[in-house]
């Protein structure tokens, strides 16, 4: 992953932050719209949910300068996961309803998974994410 790949997340995201809140918002709209099954897994309040979202996906997208320790957070995160009843497919929708969110002008993404997904350090993320989560569950 090189300095530009990381540029393109971190650019964008920190348009994002002072809208922090109506991006959440945005995000698991699009979600739950491209992946309906994914409603399922989150319980409580949503606005609590969607701060937790943005103060994850901040601290990755400031850790992309610091690999060493941003992947055994994210690592971690995914190994959790693992026991929320994501599936694999989950993770293609999540990325493009992130890129959608990071790029509003974007066209809408399907639940199919044909739209690219968008910038290495996201998929590269989620890819991380899944390794983990797969770990996880193959010990339990």
């Amino acid at each position: 992953m090189d300095a530009k790949q990381i540029t393109l997340v971190q650019g964008p995201w920190s348009k994002v932050l002072p809208i922090s809140e109506t991006a959440a918002e945005l995000f698991y709209n699009l979600l739950f719209e491209i992946d309906p099954s994914t409603k399922v897994l989150f319980k409580g309040d949503m606005r609590a949910q969607g701060r937790k979202l943005m103060e994850m996906i901040t601290a990755a997208v400031n850790g992309l300068n610091d690999l060493d320790t941003l992947v055994p957070a994210v690592q971690d995160l995914g190994s959790r996961h693992g026991g929320y009843d994501v599936i694999e497919a989950h993770y293609g929708t999540v990325a493009s309803a992130l890129l959608w969110t990071l790029d509003k002008d974007r066209e809408k993404p399907s639940a199919t998974g044909s739209r690219r997904l968008g910038p290495r350090p996201i998929c590269w993320l989620a890819g991380v994410m899944q390794d983990a989560a797969a770990k996880s569950a193959k010990s339990a």
